[in-house]
């Protein structure tokens, strides 16, 4: 049996998410991926069962990434303006740090390569607990989870992918998410969420 490499596996991981944001799914094929890490076919499947267990492992792995820099500092029974401004700040930090990764989870996320179970538990108790406060203190009013995230958190996302791109809308400047747009768009969010 072949010795495990963890900087190999760390090239394979990353060169997979390239792949896979840069060409999509179909774009990921073993022998691509092997070629783009610099290693052999077989080398891959020392890692990995197969190309499902790649995708599935990587996520896996990015996503606990995404949930160690999102709860960081962040305190689920603090007022929910500066829970929020901290789950901004925490969340915006790691997308401009982590491009790839972020566009990667969002593909994965939207298909059915991905089992649901793989949710880290910490950060959906932290964020019930943090909503839950918020809503019991009239801070918010109650909503759907899925209506709280698009209002919440999808302005976000949106305005760091404009920021990522270097461009907005069509015959616009390039846009850059400074903190005077950070402000602005975070007061919307919390007016939108207040009772």
């Amino acid at each position: 049996m072949r010795i495990r490499d963890a900087n190999k596996e760390a090239q394979i991981r990353e060169k997979a998410i390239e792949l896979i944001v840069n060409h999509g799914f179909d774009g990921l094929s073993m022998h691509k991926l092997a070629k783009a890490a610099g290693v052999s076919v077989a080398t891959i499947y020392i890692y990995f069962k197969d190309r499902e267990d790649l995708i599935q492992q990587v996520y896996t792995d990015e996503s606990r990434k995404m949930t160690e820099a999102t709860l960081l500092n962040f305190d689920p029974d603090a007022h929910f303006d500066e829970g929020l401004k901290r789950q901004w700040i925490n969340r915006m930090t790691y997308c401009l740090e982590n491009p790839y990764s972020m566009t990667f989870m969002e593909q994965v996320k939207h298909s059915p390569l991905v089992e649901r179970s793989t949710v880290d538990t910490r950060f959906l108790q932290a964020m019930q607990r943090f909503v839950h406060n918020a809503i019991d203190r009239r801070e918010i009013v109650p909503l759907p989870v899925e209506i709280y995230w698009s209002i919440a958190f999808a302005p976000l996302y949106q305005l760091v992918k404009f920021h990522i791109a270097g461009k907005s809308m069509p015959g616009r400047p390039p846009f850059v998410f400074d903190e005077e747009k950070i402000n602005l768009t975070l007061g919307l969010v919390l007016k939108a969420l207040k009772p």
